[in-house]
């Protein structure tokens, strides 16, 4: 199936490992060309010059108030267009309610929620007809992930941001969505597994409450979003599509 992605221009943020970089990944596999982004300037260099000549990196935190135009300006520079945007981050710190503290919940409100506001304010601004904004939130849009008391709190507020541009922005042929990724096997989800005094018996009871009885793949995750963010899934916007191996027990 061609998705139409052949030199599409998107800007994908946390896209030096995990799933920003399967995406990141998937979408140069298909043609389209893309800006990556992370913190640190010698990793964004290195997931650039791995993704090759369709890729460029660009150093930037999406907390920082100037990052999103810096993004989308390094787009057009570079490539001479801006399709899209992958807004990715990391997550927020682990913890229940007793053990967040003020500054935790400040970074990740920063980080998380306003910083990928901005980023899709901007993009709002300078995307044209058959543009995309596509949100990597997390199945705690729908579910409350137990010790992942700030994500259960910022993302189904950004879901709820989400829907609100898609009605604002769908008149001028912009789409706006989600991705929920579930209990896919990246660096975070073993980090979270870790916190337990046996990640690997935590690991196994996690994938039997799983119907597909597994973990994800990032691919996986990156072909999915690769799909909501090309013309092929052209007349689809304000939906959240979780990627979850059927675990989210809603329909």
């Amino acid at each position: 199936m061609d998705l139409g992605l052949k030199d599409r221009v998107y800007v994908v943020t946390g896209a030096t490992r995990g799933l920003g970089n399967a995406t990141a990944r998937q979408l140069v596999a298909d043609g389209a060309k893309v800006v990556v982004t992370g913190r640190d300037e010698k990793t964004v260099a290195e997931a650039a010059a791995d993704l090759g000549p369709n890729a460029v990196g660009v150093a930037a935190d999406n907390a920082e108030p100037a990052a999103a135009d810096r993004l989308i300006a390094a787009a057009r520079e570079r490539f001479g267009r801006f399709d899209g945007v992958l807004i990715s981050v990391g997550g927020p710190a682990p913890g229940f309610v007793a053990d967040n503290t003020d500054e935790q919940w400040q970074s990740a409100f920063e980080s998380v929620f306003l910083g990928a506001v901005r980023l899709a304010r901007s993009a709002a601004a300078e995307l044209g007809e058959g543009g995309v904004i596509a949100f990597v939130l997390s199945s705690s849009v729908y579910e409350p992930i137990a010790g992942l008391t700030i994500s259960n709190g910022l993302r189904p507020g950004l879901a709820g941001f989400a829907k609100s541009l898609s009605d604002e922005l769908g008149p001028r042929g912009i789409r706006v969505l989600g991705v929920l990724p579930g209990r896919i096997s990246t660096d975070r989800m073993r980090q979270l597994d870790g916190l337990s005094p046996d990640p690997e018996a935590t690991r196994a009871a996690n994938e039997a409450r799983i119907p597909l009885r597994r973990y994800g793949t990032p691919e996986e995750f990156g072909r999915t979003a690769a799909f909501l963010l090309s013309p092929a899934a052209s007349y689809l916007t304000g939906i959240m599509v979780p990627v979850d191996g059927g675990a989210l027990s809603g329909f």
